[in-house]
């Protein structure tokens, strides 16, 4: 672990509070992200399903960069610090990138209408382009502030301070939602793209001060000045990329627990990208209705968080904990579907609701057991590829649930089954509750006792090497 100038383990429950409020503000601009922009291409300016979702996907397909990212933390400090520069840059960057798009969204919209192929082809690469380099951006800020928790936290303290942070996570997304609802309410009905589109880029434009704001509070402090290592060897200070990644491919459980993460996170996010398309077109919700349910969602996820890690991880156990979380998110997903056949805004809202507790029971215990299975001596390089794992599933999830919304329009249209747009969502709910289903199968093969004894061995002949 990076070794700092008074640097001292243990966060505390104002110190936690106050690094999580930067997990707060990614929350507030994924809902703004995945749920907000995508309804706004989906249902107001028309953008093809596959379109919307492959150009969020970009978003996580650059997640590989997770790993170096969290590498180059591990080695290469700037201003002497390992983590805090990283952070803030990201920033930076992202919020940037986020007020770019707005008008970039608008433009491929238009490209849209005017029908020129070769200009719409580079709009839709521009639009790529953006949210592959916010990808990117969020990649360099989320991969060291993860190792951050690491250093900072004890393997007791560990499952509180990562229940606190991510209910925060869930805070920023519930107000965020709120603040689309609120501040965006007098958009109810408009179509007109110029009318959209200086009220978002204003919107957009509030959001990334803040966010701005927030980061600089949460950060400052957290990170003393890189001393002379007091608690490790220069050789293990010294871990290149080649042995950090000899580490992480030692044992044969970190491919289960990888694979297990991406099943875990398509299954609880397959039907984020059409989610608030799900509402417009299946009971004809409004903007504003329709972000209020990730604030359900949101609400239940903090719920689930909260109950996880203050009762039910200590109670049951990690494992056990994450098999109950898989079971509940496949009811909630077989809830979430006959919603739709009864088209009652009310059971909708109700499920949402269980669903967020189902994703907060899971997530905490599943976080908890992703940051067990981390070496310190490796600690950014293994959580980028747990970063890796849960970002590819999110990029499969935007591409593959555009993907099943327009293929079952498609196949309903062949097949002449009438113009009930629950088909196509239907297609999406069912595939979701069968990945839902693997990502059990794949947790019981998980063991943490094999995977610390697969990579001590790993660790030791790495350092042997290195000494040698």
């Amino acid at each position: 672990m990076v070794a700092a100038v008074g640097a001292t383990k243990g966060l505390g429950l104002l110190g936690t509070l106050r690094l999580g409020l930067f997990q707060g503000c990614l929350g507030c601009l994924a809902v703004i992200f995945a749920g907000m922009l995508n309804r706004v291409m989906l249902s107001e300016l028309g953008f093809p399903g596959l379109l919307v979702g492959g150009a969020l996907a970009c978003e996580q397909f650059v997640a590989p960069a997770r790993v170096w990212f969290g590498q180059m933390s591990d080695a290469h400090p700037l201003a002497g610090r390992h983590r805090v520069p990283y952070i803030w840059l990201g920033a930076l960057l992202f919020c940037g990138l986020a007020v770019l798009s707005i008008p970039l969204i608008f433009h491929v919209a238009a490209l849209l209408q005017l029908g020129n192929r070769l200009a719409l082809l580079g709009g839709i690469a521009a639009l790529c382009g953006l949210f592959a380099c916010y990808g990117l951006a969020i990649s360099l800020a989320s991969t060291p502030y993860l190792a951050l928790v690491i250093d900072r936290t004890t393997e007791q303290e560990r499952p509180r301070a990562v229940g606190l942070i991510w209910c925060l996570l869930t805070v920023g997304i519930v107000v965020g939602a709120i603040a689309i609802t609120v501040s965006l309410r007098e958009l109810d009905g408009v179509r007109d793209p110029l009318v959209l589109r200086e009220a978002l880029l204003g919107f957009m434009g509030r959001v990334v001060l803040l966010v701005l704001l927030l980061t600089a509070v949460a950060t400052v402090g957290m990170e003393s000045r890189t001393a002379a290592p007091t608690t490790r060897s220069a050789g293990e200070d010294g871990i290149t990329l080649r042995q950090a990644w000899a580490l992480i491919t030692s044992s044969r459980q970190v491919l289960v627990f990888f694979g297990f993460l991406v099943l875990f996170t398509l299954g609880l996010f397959l039907q984020d990208p059409i989610l608030e398309s799900y509402g417009a077109d299946v009971f004809g919700m409004a903007i504003a209705a329709t972000a209020s349910l990730n604030a359900l969602w949101g609400v239940g996820t903090l719920v689930g968080l909260l109950l996880a890690g203050g009762w039910i991880v200590p109670r049951l156990g990690k494992l056990p904990t994450a098999r109950l979380g898989c079971q509940l998110i496949i009811a909630s997903l077989v809830l979430l579907l006959l919603a739709g056949v009864v088209r009652q805004v009310a059971a909708l809202q109700l499920v949402m609701l269980l669903f967020g507790l189902a994703a907060g029971i899971g997530t905490n215990s599943a976080l908890v057991l992703m940051l067990d299975l981390t070496l310190p001596q490796a600690a950014g390089t293994f959580v980028g590829v747990w970063g890796l794992a849960q970002a590819l599933s999110r990029a499969l999830g935007k591409v593959v649930g555009g993907g099943l919304l327009d293929l079952g329009r498609a196949l309903q249209g062949w097949a002449s089954l009438g113009d009930s747009p629950l088909f196509a969502y239907g297609l999406v709910l069912g595939v979701e509750i069968l990945v839902a289903y693997g990502a059990l199968l794949l947790l019981s093969r998980v063991n943490l006792r094999q995977f610390r004894e697969d990579t001590g061995r790993s660790l030791t002949k790495v350092l042997a090497l290195e000494l040698g």
